[in-house]
């Protein structure tokens, strides 16, 4: 077989494998809703549900306030009044299961040309993936919400139908279930398609004069009311309301004053917005044009629930930066915002509180009005500056390293996107820790108060049972108490987090193997974790241990050791105190060029050592379990991605306002 058709082999596996993902994602969502308690599931069909499981038409849409479609919405579903309860369920699902593929596919098929073969082909079941793990979806499918059907219907409109009033039909439907889909209109206006525009707004106003007729008592609740569905389901300041509405009113706006800022800032939005979507329209940027409109219309609609967010999404498409290592900043910035909890996203710091709350909306105004997407004329659109690569070193062994397409790279790595992922690592890391060995538990007490017996045992044996004596002997000499009390809280993340702040700015090359080595250690710190709860000496019964960092511990209590709800108190093996102060020290005497400066790198997993003992946080074997998974962490670096580079590059050859910067190079030992 040939490289070409080696290469057509590697594709159709990876397609197959990324089809097997959408169905592995799809089955996970249906038995995560069919799996939820029936009072807990498809809530928002519950306003329909009526004695014995049947649903009803009598009464009005809107008096349990749980329904926020509009009339229309409820026009269309009257059809399904006659279905059982559970048969609903089953087909509103699978339903809109169907949907989001029918959405992924229009989707990927609008991307703007020119595609690869390789892109069209994996377009689809990446973009399916996508959906299916967005929030939205999530969202739609355990509330039985009909979000998803203005998106596929506006896609089809401006990508499918040929015919121009069949588009604006589409569109027009799309705006009657969703009012703020109607700034379609003006975009396929000024786009040139007017009878499409022209045919949108006849059949919005047509759906909602109909609805108007049909239930004229739930049109006025809705449109009089409740103001176009503010106040339904939930207040309008609630989290779950990405608009600027509800980011104003959470801000603390209201009255008069928050209604003026509202039309003001929703009149400029929109008007930007729309001003940018027809310019990437016009450069033949339309599924992007598209994703703009709709992240104006989240901002400008007094309420967009969490269901309604997947215009935000569509966004990803947009090309952002012009060297090849900016690419990946605004699509991995979109996903994970539209994938992850805000808390994941945003430290939990009060001055970050508006910011958290907010984070799809800022997201959705920004791809609306400031986001500097490429346009398909830059030279940089479809030709990125490109990333400089070190020359490969001989590694010791013949498959080293495993993963040879982990190139060296020279340059920095974008600093958000950096930032971003180390702040979503760190997030999930807290998560894991906390849930692996369930230590809140009176179960996972005994079991890790049974480990601690263990080592202690382990410990007597060899003859390294040392905690108790160094604990009582630091707590009568009161400054070597306070001493490494503040080591022991104030440099486990300050240390790491300069030492790559540094290696970024200074050693780009080594910043990128000293990482990943971080990064598997942790991971299998993780493993340590969930495999082997260990309380801690402190937190040992009969052990004698003063815990000098938080107190005193009423063993009586069953949660004695659950602290904070931050932290599992029982991962303590292996100890990531003492872990990543051995990083640190290594990674200072493999890059510092001076000896003073590898001996002083040194001296900090020395005090975290002493402190993590003297303290009575960790057992000494827990500090031998921290250097083993550090060691192992360099370790993979190694076998994954080859020896270091021999040559390093201080910074790029040019800095971002296009000025020279000067370079060293260095030789390093590997």
């Amino acid at each position: 077989m040939g490289a070409a058709g080696t290469a057509q082999a590697r594709l159709r596996l990876a397609r197959v494998a990324l089809w097997l993902v959408v169905a592995v994602l799809a089955v996970r969502q249906v038995a995560v809703v069919l799996g939820t308690p029936k009072a807990d599931r498809l809530i928002d069909l519950e306003t329909w549900v009526g004695p014995d499981g049947v649903l009803h038409v009598k009464g009005s849409l809107y008096d349990s306030t749980q329904f926020t479609g509009t009339p229309f919405g409820g026009l269309v579903l009257k059809p399904l009044t006659r279905a059982a309860e559970q048969a609903l369920g089953w087909g509103w699902t699978f339903g809109t299961l169907l949907l989001v593929v029918a959405l992924g596919v229009v989707a990927a098929r609008a991307l703007p040309a020119p595609v690869s073969r390789r892109t069209s082909l994996l377009a689809a079941p990446v973009a399916i993936s996508l959906l299916m793990l967005s929030l939205p979806v999530r969202n739609t499918l355990y509330l039985g919400q009909t979000s998803i059907i203005p998106v596929l219907l506006v896609l089809l409109g401006c990508f499918v139908a040929r015919e121009e009033r069949a588009a604006g039909v589409l569109i027009g439907l799309a705006a009657a279930l969703q009012p703020t889909v109607l700034l379609f209109a003006p975009l396929l206006w000024f786009t040139g398609r007017r009878r499409a525009a022209v045919s949108a707004g006849i059949t919005f106003a047509a759906c909602t004069a109909l609805a108007w007729v049909a239930m004229a008592d739930d049109s006025y609740t809705y449109w009089v009311h409740h103001m176009g569905g503010v106040g339904l389901a939930v207040a309008a300041d609630d989290l779950a309301n990405q608009s600027l509405h509800g980011a104003l009113l959470r801000l603390g706006f209201e009255g008069p004053v928050e209604i003026t800022l509202f039309l003001v800032l929703g009149a400029g939005v929109a008007a930007l917005g729309l001003r940018r979507a027809v310019r990437y329209a016009q450069d033949g940027q339309l599924l992007l044009a598209v994703a703009i409109t709709g992240c104006a219309a989240v901002a400008v609609s007094p309420t967009t629930w969490q269901h309604q967010l997947l215009w935000v999404l569509l966004a990803v498409v947009g090309r952002v930066g012009k060297r090849a290592s900016d690419r990946y900043m605004w699509p991995v910035a979109v996903i994970i915002v539209m994938t992850l909890p805000a808390k994941m996203v945003i430290p939990n710091m009060g001055a970050l509180y508006p910011v958290r709350d907010n984070i799809v909306l800022l997201a959705a105004i920004a791809a609306a009005t400031v986001v500097p997407f490429l346009s398909r004329t830059s030279e940089h659109y479809r030709s990125p500056v490109p990333t400089d690569f070190a020359a490969p070193v001989p590694a010791r062994f013949g498959r080293v390293p495993l993963l040879p397409f982990l190139r060296r790279v020279l340059t920095r790595p974008n600093l958000l996107l950096e930032l971003l992922l180390i702040r979503v690592t760190y997030a999930a890391y807290q998560k894991v820790r906390l849930a692996a060995t369930g230590g809140t538990t009176t179960g996972g007490r005994t079991t890790a108060e049974a480990h601690g017996h263990q080592i202690h045992d382990i410990e007597k044996f060899l003859h390294i049972d040392i905690e108790h004596w160094v604990n009582h002997t630091v707590v009568k000499i009161g400054w070597m108490r306070d001493f490494f009390d503040f080591y022991y809280t104030s440099f486990h993340f300050f240390v790491p987090l300069t030492v790559l702040g540094v290696l970024y700015w200074r050693r780009p090359v080594d910043y990128r193997w000293a990482r990943a080595s971080l990064g598997f250690a942790t991971l299998l710190a993780l493993v340590g974790f969930w495999l082997y709860p260990l309380a801690p000496p402190r937190l040992m019964p009969g052990l004698g241990i003063i815990d000098t960092v938080h107190g005193v511990q009423d063993f009586s209590k069953p949660d004695y050791g659950t602290l904070t709800a931050l932290t599992n108190q029982y991962a303590a093996m292996p100890s990531l105190h003492f872990g990543w102060s051995l990083w640190c020290g290594l990674v200072i005497a493999i890059v510092a060029p001076k000896w003073w400066m590898k001996a002083l790198g040194m001296l900090h997993p020395f005090f975290t050592v002493s402190a993590i003992v003297a303290t009575g946080n960790h057992w000494v074997l827990d500090a031998a379990g921290g250097a083993a998974v550090v060691l192992a962490g360099f370790g993979l670096s190694y076998v994954f991605m080859g020896p270091r580079a021999r040559t390093v590059v201080a910074a790029a050859a040019d800095d971002d306002d296009g000025r020279p910067r000067p370079a060293w190079a260095a030789k390093s030992r590997t």
